[in-house]
């Protein structure tokens, strides 16, 4: 890649790219394991399991294992009903600003780039938490995981984003923190930045052929300028 990557627009993963979230979906996991008269499980799993969704999030808690995400089946009812409940009480509570965050934002703002959100998170959770923690202002654009018929990783909420940012993809920068990310930003022929400090699944982003690693947004900044 050259030393600076002309674009139109940026776009952004939520949770693991802009907010440390783990600790509330941990809250509501053990909330809803409780209700259901289950043992309580470490932060540590619940932040392995974070990346496709609240729905896939329950199976993993109840399966204790990552493959659950793989079988289309919704999670039980009872259980997915709970865990929303809770999430709605500790959404934001407990969520923090990665490092470079704000001035990140601030960065790209300056350059006069449209910003928008790309997340797997819910809308009725994901525009609150982005209200909640202060950057809501900064996007123009925010598509949640229930917004469109295919999440990522496919490519269409990047395009339909794109579009909303009046900029083709090819001309667009996702900035996220996992494999999902880099699969529906190159499916969708954007450019993609992967930070390390997210949720990955378990796997190292190092390990994908993304266009850099940034260790922060606010090192993405002056990496990019505007078309």
């Amino acid at each position: 890649m050259s030393q600076t990557l002309a674009v139109r627009a940026v776009l952004f993963d939520l949770d693991g790219t802009l907010l440390d979230t783990v600790l509330d979906l941990h809250a509501a996991a053990n909330a809803m394991l409780r209700d259901l008269g289950r043992d309580e499980v470490p932060v540590d799993a619940v932040r392995s399991y974070v990346g496709r969704g609240i729905a896939n999030l329950v199976k993993r808690v109840l399966a204790g294992t990552m493959v659950a995400a793989d079988d289309p089946a919704p999670p039980p009812a009872a259980a997915f009903a709970s865990f929303k409940q809770h999430y709605a009480r500790e959404n934001g509570r407990h969520a923090a600003l990665f490092p470079g965050v704000r001035e990140g934002l601030e960065g790209f703002r300056a350059l006069g780039l449209p910003l928008g959100v790309i997340t797997n998170k819910a809308e009725a959770f994901a525009v609150p938490l982005l209200e909640h923690v202060g950057l809501a202002p900064f996007f123009k654009v925010v598509v949640s995981g229930d917004v469109l018929p295919r999440p990522k990783p496919d490519p269409m909420p990047l395009i339909w984003a794109s579009g909303r940012l009046g900029a083709s993809p090819a001309k667009v920068l996702m900035i996220g923190d996992s494999v999902h990310d880099f699969h529906a930003a190159r499916a969708a022929s954007c450019h993609v930045f992967l930070v390390p400090y997210g949720y990955n699944e378990g796997r190292d982003v190092r390990d994908l052929a993304c266009d850099a690693i940034v260790p922060t947004l606010a090192d993405a900044v002056v990496r990019i300028a505007p078309e």
